[in-house]
């Protein structure tokens, strides 16, 4: 999660009225005198101070021009982030990059005589990014759905790893918090306030909440969902100069062409780490051997499979913070032991050798979760792994629904540790 969402985060809870919903400008829910401006809010960074003039740049949409009124009252969180204990500062103290939210009458379109300007420290919104970050890691469960009952609240979604699959009803209120990622965008802030009517089966989902003693339920305070691709095959070509890559996808069996992104994480897998993964895979296969996840007839389960054309959306962004733990009891030294979760396996994945898209070349193996995509733009790659020839070849049909659902949602938090 990035600074900026964490400061809104932290202000609504700390400064701003209950049900206060982040936007560019967001008018006062108090009713106003007829004839007299509404009050409005704006959260954002100063982009740029100028006497009392400053413009505030927004997580999202137009920027904001702020008129700092003389009587304004400016307040500074600490990193105790109590609002009793905010500091009173002058106008004089703010910096370019400040967080701050700007209260006051609207003077006109994305404009505000702010009347109060509460600036929180760095220090603060680390503080508020890490106890976020700590609690998904902590509380936080994913899948892919498999049903939706928007009357009664629920969503039934398969979690997959290597110890098979198991279905988990998520259970919703009215105070759960629910987004959905654009089909453009790998960001966690950019997702879009939404409602289970949005969710389809084959969707990801990622919830944060709590879980029943016998783990068949989970009744989630956050819920954010997405549809994304899971692509695996041979790459054909590279402009890492455009950050176009062109792989040979081996279950449509079409070529599919993807961008690379700063926010796009590229990791190897050691040849070793590869073997141990398609020797897993290969157990999965047969019915009776440790590890197995078939059927009778020897074929991967439904459930085993999972969804096909979704993978999972909490690389969130960017892969970073991939909880779970690493190692653990049975743990290794690849962090592949007989007890390993899912949410292990994201940690691994995540301290894997990082790679640039120069470093890919025609005829490698890959494996990546994109974007959805649009009619007008191609998907954009969230995470991608290469070294993984061993895997394709042990599981060519299953691998992508038995490898990258746990990859991007076990154990993830949106957005965990960005590196925006």
């Amino acid at each position: 999660m990035d600074a900026r969402k964490a400061f809104i985060l932290m202000v609504c809870l700390l400064a701003g009225p209950a049900g206060f919903v982040p936007a560019s400008l967001e008018s006062s829910a108090a009713a106003q005198t007829a004839g007299q401006p509404a009050i409005v809010r704006s959260i954002g960074a100063i982009k740029s101070i100028n006497g009392n003039a400053i413009t505030l740049a927004p997580a999202s949409g137009p920027e904001v021009a702020v008129t700092v009124a003389p009587t304004a009252r400016i307040l500074r969180l600490g990193s105790d982030k109590d609002a009793k204990n905010a500091t009173p500062i002058q106008l004089q103290d703010l910096q370019v990059g400040d967080s701050i939210r700007a209260r006051g009458p609207s003077s006109g379109a994305n404009a505000i005589d702010a009347l109060e300007i509460i600036v929180i420290t760095r220090a603060a919104v680390q503080a508020v990014s890490d106890q976020i970050r700590q609690d998904w890691q902590k509380r936080g469960m994913g899948g892919t759905v498999s049903a939706v009952d928007p009357a009664a609240g629920t969503v039934r979604i398969s979690v997959a790893g290597f110890a098979g699959s198991r279905t988990i009803t998520v259970h919703t209120s009215k105070s759960t918090i629910i987004r959905r990622y654009s089909p453009d965008s790998i960001k966690f802030e950019e997702a879009r306030p939404s409602s289970l009517q949005d969710v389809r089966p084959g969707d990801q989902l990622r919830a944060r909440g709590d879980r029943s003693a016998d783990g068949a339920d989970f009744t989630a305070e956050e819920i954010v969902t997405g549809r994304f691709r899971n692509i695996a095959g041979t790459v054909n070509s590279v402009d890492a100069s455009s950050g176009i890559l062109t792989v040979q996808d081996v279950m449509s069996k079409k070529s599919v062409q993807v961008k690379i992104t700063a926010d796009s994480q590229l990791h190897k897998l050691p040849p070793e780490v590869a073997q141990r993964i398609a020797m897993r895979l290969k157990a999965r296969a047969v019915p009776g051997m440790p590890g197995a996840g078939g059927n009778s007839s020897g074929q991967p389960s439904a459930a085993a499979a999972g969804g096909s054309g979704s993978a999972a959306a909490g690389a969130p962004a960017n892969g970073a913070g991939l909880g779970g733990g690493m190692g653990g009891p049975g743990a290794n030294s690849s962090g592949l032991g007989g007890g390993m979760r899912s949410g292990d396996f994201q940690q691994m994945l995540s301290h894997m050798p990082a790679v640039a898209l120069a470093d890919l070349h025609k005829g490698d193996a890959v494996m990546m979760v994109a974007t959805e995509g649009t009619a007008s733009s191609p998907s954009t790659t969230i995470t991608l792994l290469s070294g993984v020839e061993p895997i394709l070849q042990a599981a060519p049909n299953s691998s992508q629904a038995m490898m990258l659902t746990p990859w991007s949602l076990g154990g993830a938090e949106p957005n965990g540790g960005d590196a925006n």
